[in-house]
């Protein structure tokens, strides 16, 4: 199984990768930029100033599906022994940490007309904020650590620490009274209208290759250094 995990293996298909995943980042990217800038309606209460929950809503998702995937490869990659899997967690921290603080920063622009401050020690808000700290020290104890087998325990043990905030996240405006509206989508139903969620689907599946192709630059870097070290596999 091995033999997989070799760094010249993996560097054959992620390093022909990105120019793929660009292009069709480019494509989604402009077809959810026309659909939820040009051709949305506007909310009959929000007005114009509901478009930031294109970028603000997919932000959001992204950076707790990254956070959650990197706490699922820890584990399963420090009980299995796969180091490769901490590769793969390394190199997604810096896309989710960027799309946490992107959420945090356009809810503070949207809640400027909505709520009247740009800032409010809500639970949802909050929670989002610790989030970003625990992306910090994650990537952080990399850097401490980088050269040393414990990083693998150290950065297990704060995803796990880390993902407990995710579902406080999730029902922050269910579990308490906030500022921040409650989730308006969910697996079964939602309260979004077919003509403003088609362009938020759009504009999730661009953050999401977006995403991807940070990972890939940074995973394709991780896989440079390991083959000027010398080594065989991962």
């Amino acid at each position: 199984m091995f033999k997989y995990f070799e760094p010249n293996k993996i560097f054959s298909i992620t390093s022909r990768a990105p120019k793929y995943v660009l292009v069709l980042f480019i494509i989604t990217i402009s077809i959810g930029l026309t659909e939820s800038l040009i051709l949305s309606p506007e909310d009959y209460k929000q007005s114009h100033s509901v478009r930031i929950m294109y970028v603000h809503v997919p932000a959001a998702w992204i950076s707790l599906g990254i956070f959650s995937a990197i706490t699922f490869l820890s584990v399963i990659g420090y009980v299995f022994k796969i180091r490769n899997f901490f590769l793969i967690s390394k190199s997604l921290a810096p896309s989710g940490l960027v799309f946490n603080i992107v959420a945090l920063v356009t809810g503070s622009i949207w809640g400027k007309p909505t709520w009247g401050t740009w800032w409010a020690w809500d639970a949802r808000i909050t929670s989002m904020l610790i989030l970003v700290l625990f992306y910090l020290i994650y990537l952080v104890a990399w850097r401490i650590y980088e050269k040393h087998d414990k990083v693998f325990r150290i950065t297990s043990i704060i995803s796990l620490l880390g993902i407990i905030n995710v579902p406080i996240i999730k029902y922050s405006v269910d579990w308490w009274n906030t500022l921040h509206q409650p989730a308006s989508i969910s697996i079964f139903k939602s309260s979004i209208h077919i003509s403003m969620m088609y362009p938020l689907l759009i504009m999730t599946a661009s953050f999401a290759l977006f995403s991807l192709l940070i990972f890939l630059m940074k995973y394709n870097t991780e896989l440079i250094k390991i083959k000027n070290k010398g080594l065989d596999r991962l």
